[in-house]
């Protein structure tokens, strides 16, 4: 009996020469490092030394969250990864009325550079390398760690991490979005060439399908709306008059690690091929490095239950081992307790752990691209490979990604994507451990951690500290050059940093640019 794999592709039963007609393994894979990089992006990938085990976090003030930093970073981390709360992700100040309730509740609160330092203090900027998960305002939280870097001493030019900064896909998945997909283009345009002058050992975008793959996207969905979206980046940026070999390397992208784990290794592997062929067939890019897709990956939140959170460890081992074997650049392992609360200290460590055995003490890195020639594997890569560029082009067909998000057509698949994820689960024809089978008659009590809702005061108490110490003046005068900037043509950068320097608020910057830009409203609001 044939199944369906997650996109609704064929896994035939058994494999074998003649379920690849045609297939030349030397012509069709090349080598690791080479094009088309099917076979990783590196030629020898974690021979040399493992991937980078990022682990994401962030909750409460800066203080508690530097306090989780420091844990890991000693436990063993060996990047950063920071999440924000969702007024810091749109725009708005801790004391803002549509704030209210949600400081420090999915990620840390940031409103000024104060805390920033805060949220970096006793941590060398100059030796680890951070991501941040922010999007419409990315801008600000970029420039206000190059601030704080540049105050211990440590030079731009040697900062490195990421911002996510891909704000295409909060329109179809997420929603954190703050301007036009227009302006919103244009900042992202303004990122790259300030990065490329200033800063230019960061990765100035994380092009993410994670979003919607937790939104119910199948993989091959996946991955064609977010090279989708990597395409109109890449068209804004020469547009605006780029050479895209000047900021192609600095691209990177994040994808999401799910159980099935043949169907998310042989994912991975076609999204490199495609955007390796659309980079130099398309953009005619000259230097290898803009060829190559460079991710990061998180284990499926989406999958893990509330119902016997043990046996998350169990998925997110799993799921993790999944991106390793599809060549992932660094790796987020969930905590499996994510699915009641944030996780506790216990729970992240156990989460960095689970990264530290498959690195140390499986044989996985022993060899580049494990699965090379598994004929499962390969005919799987060429499926997804298929069916993700056929979306793709039916995304052209309307006009490109924007275009597409405009008509709802990235939404619309995901919706029934998940919609048929959803029925087969509650049938039980899709099989989730605890919840549809091997339920426990009662759950073990467990105690989760919690947010302290005073933290919303203490952030308020903290702005108006601020208010009343700071050059009211010299903020005045920065968001005024702002306001001018985005008005024309400048990099909107530059005085957005003068700005920040001041002190201004996160709220006060994005308010003078929703002042020009105005916001984002989706068709289906009205």
């Amino acid at each position: 009996m044939t199944r369906e794999s997650e996109s609704g592709l064929p896994i035939e039963p058994v494999y074998g020469p003649d379920t690849l007609d045609g297939w030349d393994p030397a012509a069709k894979l090349g080598e690791p490092g080479a094009y088309p990089f099917t076979r990783g992006v590196y030629p020898s990938m974690y021979t040399g030394r493992p991937w980078t085990m990022r682990q994401y976090a962030g909750f409460g003030t800066a203080t508690e969250s530097n306090a989780r930093y420091k844990q890991l970073i000693a436990n063993g981390t060996t990047g950063l990864s920071v999440a924000f709360d969702l007024p810091t992700q749109m725009g708005h100040d801790s004391d803002a009325d549509i704030a209210s309730g949600e400081v420090g509740k999915v990620g840390v609160a940031i409103d000024s550079i104060d805390d920033m330092r805060v949220l970096f203090g006793g941590i060398p900027l100059g030796d680890v390398s951070t991501s941040m998960t922010i999007n419409a305002p990315a801008a600000l939280l970029l420039l206000m760690y190059q601030l704080v870097a540049e105050e211990q001493g440590v030079p731009a030019r040697q900062l490195t991490g990421t911002i996510q900064n891909d704000v295409l896909k909060e329109y179809i998945a997420r929603g954190t979005y703050i301007f036009p997909p227009g302006p919103s283009l244009r900042l992202t345009a303004d990122i790259f060439r300030y990065c490329r002058a200033e800063i230019p050992k960061w990765n100035t975008i994380s092009i993410s399908g994670y979003h919607m793959a937790e939104a119910g996207a199948s993989p091959a969905q996946e991955i064609a709306f977010t090279l989708a979206d990597g395409i109109e980046y890449v068209r804004t940026a020469v547009a605006a008059g780029m050479d895209v070999d000047d900021f192609a390397p600095r691209l990177s992208f994040f994808f999401v690690a799910r159980t099935t784990l043949l169907e998310e290794v042989a994912k991975f592997r076609a999204a490199r091929r495609i955007w390796a062929k659309v980079m130099k067939e398309e953009f005619g890019a000259r230097n290898p490095k803009s060829m190559m897709l460079r991710f990061h990956t998180q284990t499926a939140g989406v999958q893990l239950t509330a119902q016997q959170p043990e046996v998350n460890l169990v998925r997110v081992a799993v799921q993790g081992l999944a991106a390793v074997l599809g060549g992932t650049q660094s790796l987020h392992t969930n905590s499996f307790d994510e699915a009641i609360a944030l996780p506790t200290d216990k729970s992240a460590r156990l989460a960095l752990r689970t990264q530290q055995v498959l690195a140390y003490e499986t044989d996985v890195t022993a060899t580049v691209d494990p699965f090379a020639g598994s004929y499962v594997v390969e005919s799987m890569t060429d499926d997804v490979e298929a069916a993700a560029v056929e979306l793709m082009l039916r995304i052209e067909d309307m006009g490109g990604a924007v275009s597409a998000i405009e008509q709802g057509f990235q939404k619309n698949e995901i919706e029934r994507s998940a919609y048929r994820v959803a029925l087969e689960t509650d049938s039980a024809e899709r099989v989730v451990v605890g919840v549809n089978r091997f339920q426990l008659d009662e759950e073990e009590p467990y105690e989760p951690l919690r947010v302290d809702p005073a933290i919303e005061a203490q952030q308020a108490a903290r702005l108006a500290r601020l208010r009343a110490e700071r050059d009211q003046g010299a903020v005045d005068t920065a968001l005024v050059a702002l306001r001018r900037a985005a008005e024309g043509t400048d990099n909107v950068l530059y005085p957005m940093k003068d700005a920040l320097r001041a002190r201004a608020t996160v709220g006060e910057v994005c308010g003078a640019l929703r002042e020009v830009w105005g916001t984002y409203v989706p068709s289906d609001a009205f």
